[in-house]
């Protein structure tokens, strides 16, 4: 049961023509402790940093570089690596997989029209998943709280192309007491 102070990922997936789109959004229910607010708030600054290095001619390590920088130097929290963005086309899951941990100029280089998912899984304590027995569901090992926002992003020249959107989403927060907006 969903309570006051939660909060919940919900990651979408679509086809269309053939072709998949992905996305996820991680909601605040009603009164999210601050410490949560903040995760919050630099997860989904972290994609907003990844997906500005999703240019013709930069690598995939430049995705992952600025991520990590910005969530464990400048914020001091922890990023899951057993899960990680991936590229997406005919297939929900293609390559190249695409960490939110790595090497500045390191990985594939990115060509112009290339599609991928940028899906930053932030902890606010350690980086540590435990699976369950069902082997679906994932906690943190240490049961503190983790957050999750992906985007489905084209690859161009200059600039990355986002083709997925949080603005009904975030329309939504702001005029649902319900919801939590971040």
């Amino acid at each position: 049961m969903i309570k006051d102070g939660d909060i919940v990922s919900v990651d979408t997936g679509t086809l269309m023509n053939g072709y998949y789109g992905d996305s996820a959004y991680t909601f605040g229910i009603g009164n999210v402790a601050p410490e949560v607010l903040q995760l919050l708030r630099a997860t989904k600054t972290s994609l907003a940093k990844g997906v500005e290095k999703a240019v013709a001619g930069n690598r995939i390590g430049d995705i992952a570089f600025a991520i990590q920088e910005y969530i464990e130097k400048e914020k001091g929290y922890g990023i899951v690596r057993e899960m990680v963005g991936h590229g997406i086309g005919k297939h929900l899951h293609e390559d190249p997989q695409v960490p939110n941990y790595g090497r500045r100029g390191s990985g594939s280089m990115m060509k112009e029209g290339l599609v991928i998912c940028i899906e930053p899984m932030i902890n606010l304590g350690t980086r540590e998943i435990v699976w369950l027995e069902d082997g679906w569901t994932v906690n943190t090992a240490d049961s503190k709280p983790s957050v999750h926002f992906e985007h489905t992003v084209a690859v161009m020249k200059g600039k990355a192309d986002v083709l997925s959107t949080f603005a009904g989403i975030e329309a939504a927060e702001k005029n649902n007491p319900e919801l939590c907006a971040i």
